[in-house]
């Protein structure tokens, strides 16, 4: 899904310009994302590293975000999604229409990982009508409290190839561009459904 545009390659940074706290204990920004999300991108490739906090349980997060079948529950620019095959499992494939807006159509996508104990996805690009060739995410989730209520730490870091004829900052760029806009609509999602659930009112 690349039409690109300029940022940076290998940096860690919260949503809204604030940097990931280098002092976190166990537990913290810094810790989830060395344990998890450790990156070691080729001299062709980039990679970054987005959180986001919600005011939602992380059970609630965790349900939108482990939907390999149904991306388009919070992800604005899909339209569709088909799973091959019958049973979800490690290296199911899905067949993802994009909105109009972005320079793709479609994306193949193949299920690397899903750890409900962890609350760890992953999943890598390996077809599609897109140049983002060897597209690899990791996205967890974590619990936290935001304000004394249940709250979510929400955490997604990429590598990918640079296209030739793009610079690693304008893949980086373009990339974090399409993550920032996942994250914040699973922010409106996830916030909505905390209020509307009655299983799962803010202050439990």
């Amino acid at each position: 899904m690349v039409g690109l545009v300029g940022g940076g390659a290998a940096r860690v940074g919260r949503l809204g310009g604030e940097p990931v706290a280098n002092g976190a204990g166990p537990g913290g920004e810094a810790e989830h994302v060395r344990r998890l999300h450790s990156r070691a991108p080729a001299d062709h490739q980039c990679s970054s590293t987005l959180v986001k906090h919600i005011k939602a349980p992380v059970h609630l997060v965790w349900e939108l975000v482990r939907s390999f079948d149904q991306p388009q529950r919070y992800k604005p620019f899909v339209s569709r999604c088909v799973v091959r095959g019958g049973e979800l499992e490690i290296g199911s494939l899905r067949d993802v229409n994009v909105k109009t807006g972005l320079p793709a159509t479609t994306s193949t996508e193949r299920l690397e990982r899903l750890d409900d104990d962890e609350h760890l996805l992953c999943v890598k690009f390996v077809g599609g009508d897109h140049r983002l060739q060897n597209y690899s995410s990791i996205i967890t989730v974590h619990p936290e409290s935001i304000e004394g209520r249940p709250g979510t730490l929400v955490i997604e870091s990429f590598v990918v190839d640079v296209p030739e004829g793009n610079t690693k900052d304008e893949t980086c760029y373009f990339v974090e561009a399409v993550i920032k806009c996942n994250l914040q609509s699973l922010q409106e999602v996830s916030e909505r459904l905390a209020v509307q659930s009655p299983t799962s009112p803010l202050d439990q």
